[in-house]
């Protein structure tokens, strides 16, 4: 099932309020991110790549984003 969300890309800030993580770090995980699904640098993360790369659950995250 889809989740209903108003943004498809994930950013610091979000990764930041989800986890409890400094800024740093989750510009980091953003970063490991990207590696791990071969993006380029100014390619976005989607919500649905971080919660893969991460195991949290789409609907959990969302909570995060609005």
């Amino acid at each position: 099932m889809k989740a209903n969300y108003d943004r498809a890309c994930i950013y610091p800030k979000d990764i930041q309020n989800i986890t409890g993580k400094s800024y740093k770090q989750s510009r980091l995980l953003l970063h490991k991110i990207k590696i791990h699904f071969s993006k380029r640098p100014e390619q976005l993360v989607s919500l649905e790549e971080f919660c893969e790369y991460t195991g949290l659950q789409p609907d959990h995250v969302t909570r995060f984003l609005k």
